[in-house]
């Protein structure tokens, strides 16, 4: 079977088991987002959620975040992990924001990995839930999946993206990857994966 086919298949076999395709972070508005998903580094979706609703109500934009303490957003965000680099992220991301971009998150890929701690998976969220245009968020779960499905045997994210896109009907791709995230958390785990469960077994290449 083509990659090709495996790759339509899969996007129909978790459309179907996963109706709902959302990001899990909670947001208000674009930088909202921004800065949950560089919290979200190394660290669960659900301690994200419980940090950012007092980060934002002291700093809920990014012309107050960037006349921040970073001492102060450290210790609003300390048990996210690594909090001294992301506090000084989160107010060198805004103060560009503000300077270069007018104050608005910027809309492509390009513009958003000049940020300050932002790569492209991040820089691909942004893009596909904000802004609606096609993209790939190439996240643990979406390697690991990926790979067992037998799209590709690559590890760099760049190079996994590349294959996704050209693989995936781009009106899909977005969605597919936050369904990978859920099958991932609930079936397709690193360490023991429940097969005998998964929706796509029937043409998974670890199972053939």
């Amino acid at each position: 079977m083509r990659k090709k086919d495996i790759a339509l298949l899969a996007v129909e076999a978790l459309k179907k088991e996963y109706p709902e395709a959302i990001c899990s972070l909670e947001y208000d508005d674009p930088f909202q987002l921004l800065v949950a998903t560089r919290l979200a580094a190394q660290c669960t979706d659900a301690r994200v959620n419980m940090v950012t609703p007092a980060l934002f109500e002291r700093f809920p934009d990014a012309k107050s975040m960037a006349q921040a303490d970073t001492k102060e957003i450290a210790e609003l965000i300390h048990s996210c992990g690594f909090y001294r680099t992301k506090s000084e992220d989160l107010v060198e991301i805004s103060k560009k924001i503000i300077s270069d971009f007018g104050g608005r998150v910027p809309d492509t890929i390009e513009e958003l990995v000049t940020l300050q701690g932002v790569g492209r998976k991040t820089a691909n969220l942004i893009v596909g839930d904000i802004y609606g245009k096609p993209a790939v968020v190439v996240d643990t779960h979406c390697i690991r999946i990926t790979r067992r499905l037998g799209l590709h045997s690559e590890k760099a994210q760049e190079k996994i993206e590349k294959i996704l896109k050209e693989l995936l009907p781009s009106e899909e791709s977005n969605d597919f990857c936050h369904r990978l995230v859920l099958h991932g958390r609930a079936v397709c785990k690193a360490p023991k994966p429940q097969c005998e469960n998964c929706c796509m077994q029937e043409f998974c290449k670890k199972n053939i």
